[in-house]
């Protein structure tokens, strides 16, 4: 009888010490997109920014973390054509915003992960543009090969202030808005 307990004693220790191991999936860049709308006073433009690479971590079915670099030089207007796409596509990666010759990149990397309901996290980050850091939270989705959200990103925080009404008076319908939309599927 002792030796049984014995045994079931170490199972359990044994049991306990386990722990789920964590499964990576790749994000298939090529199928995935991020969507963007930036907002002015007189209407908005939209488009596109290309993922570089990213992954999510899982333990067992639950969401545990996640890394992206994104394409800035990939940043395009779909809403405008010919001229004045190249000229808003231009100025989009001009040092007024996201100087996208010294800061190609930008980087999301997962910092805490809060189941919300089944299958949708909240989760915070540490979003990178133009090589300044900030937090941020968002709420993801996840089914077995997608996830998607849809954020909005306070460009002011990254040094991004080009017709800011929050720095600069006397904008009238010139003003951009501070924030930009993004929403994003990704695939994998």
């Amino acid at each position: 009888m002792k030796n049984l307990k014995s045994i079931a004693l170490a199972l359990v220790v044994v049991l306990s010490t386990l722990s789920v191991t964590a499964q990576t999936k790749k994000v298939d860049a090529s199928k995935s997109i991020v969507n963007w709308v930036g907002k002015k006073v007189t209407g908005k433009h939209e488009g596109t920014v290309n993922l570089k690479d990213g992954k999510l971590i899982f333990k067992g079915k639950k969401l545990a973390g996640g890394t992206f670099n994104v394409d800035m030089t990939s940043l395009t207007a779909t809403d405008l054509s010919g001229e004045y796409q190249g000229k808003l596509n231009g100025h989009l990666k001009s040092e007024d915003f996201f100087g996208t010759e010294k800061f190609p990149t930008a980087t999301l990397i997962f910092k805490k992960v809060v189941a919300k309901t089944a299958n949708v996290y909240t989760v915070t980050g540490d979003l990178t543009i133009k090589g300044k850091t900030n937090p941020i939270t968002f709420d993801l989705a996840t089914t077995k090969d997608t996830a998607a959200t849809s954020l909005k990103i306070d460009r002011t925080k990254y040094d991004i202030k080009y017709g800011s009404g929050s720095f600069f008076d006397n904008l009238g319908d010139k003003a951009i808005s501070d924030e930009f939309d993004l929403a994003v599927a990704l695939k994998f």
